[in-house]
């Protein structure tokens, strides 16, 4: 019998956290985000959380430099709730960091300016930049919210962001290697599409040390990773067959959000990404034209 690659389910990890966790490659990807041009990787501070208090949840990085704190997270699926996760993030490592402050003094507690990005790569279409608001998750909608949280999330797929993945050759080579990935698990099995993924980015030199020093590792989070996609999508999808099935209901609630976004002046793109429905359908409920 063959020998197959097995994974713990509980596995946490990324090979995205793997790569970037190394703090050479970080300050690259921090330097691509600023247009800054820090040499020394060891003025990076990373405090990535542990493990959070909350849900179990596990930030993917978090780190300080130059006075900023800075929570880069990555998603292959579209998540509306990040900014409700970065918020309980934030929450814990400025507790942390004001641990022996004396909060309840006279003096001001300085703490470090943040700031919150996704780096995409999932198959839906969705724009090279769009905002996550904490606001947009709340029930009432309220003009100038008193507390706010704006996420941007990035799209690195394809062609998208390609000024800033040729800024950072490590997040382009990260990009590369994960759209091989799902490009030949739709023609073979998963482990054999993450083999020949692997192979062909040696070959190219794309992250070729990262995988050449990490092959089995990296090998092995891939599959949890693209295997646990495939199961929300699927997910997703007998989610979208109960809601047929308990009639019209979920779509006209669908159809009043949608009109209900556009009057608030949200763009096609914005719309598609917060309901989770195709650009094109929105546009012919809208009778907007492309």
């Amino acid at each position: 019998m063959a020998n197959r690659t097995t994974v713990n389910r509980t596995f946490k990890s990324t090979v995205f956290i793997m790569v970037f966790e190394d703090k050479k490659n970080l300050l690259e990807l921090y330097n691509a985000m600023t247009g800054k041009h820090y040499t020394d990787p060891e003025q990076l501070e990373i405090n990535t959380l542990e493990n959070a208090v909350y849900m179990s949840m596990k930030n993917d990085l978090s780190f300080l430099i130059d006075g900023r704190l800075s929570l880069y997270e990555h998603q292959s699926t579209y998540n509306p709730n990040l900014p409700l996760r970065f918020l309980i993030y934030i929450s814990q490592l400025y507790a942390g960091m004001t641990r022996n402050e004396n909060l309840y003094g006279t003096k001001v507690v300085q703490i470090p300016p943040s700031e919150f990005v996704i780096f995409y790569n999932g198959e839906k279409d969705m724009p090279e930049e769009t905002p996550l608001r904490l606001s947009d998750m709340y029930r009432l909608k309220v003009e100038n919210p008193k507390l706010q949280l704006e996420a941007v999330m990035l799209n690195i797929s394809g062609s998208n962001n390609s000024r800033l993945k040729e800024a950072c050759r490590t997040l382009k080579d990260y990009a590369v290697y994960t759209d091989k990935i799902r490009l030949y698990s739709k023609e073979q099995t998963l482990e054999d599409a993450v083999e020949k993924a692997i192979d062909e980015c040696i070959e190219e030199n794309v992250l070729k040390d990262f995988l050449t020093k990490h092959r089995a590792e990296a090998k092995a989070m891939s599959i949890f990773e693209y295997d646990q996609e495939k199961h929300i999508r699927q997910e997703r999808e007998e989610a979208w067959e109960e809601g047929h099935a308990e009639g019209r209901t979920s779509g006209l609630k669908l159809a009043e959000t949608i009109f209900r976004l556009f009057r608030e002046g949200k763009t096609i793109d914005e719309i598609s990404a917060r309901c989770n429905f195709p650009a094109e359908q929105i546009r012919e409920l809208l009778g907007q034209e492309k």
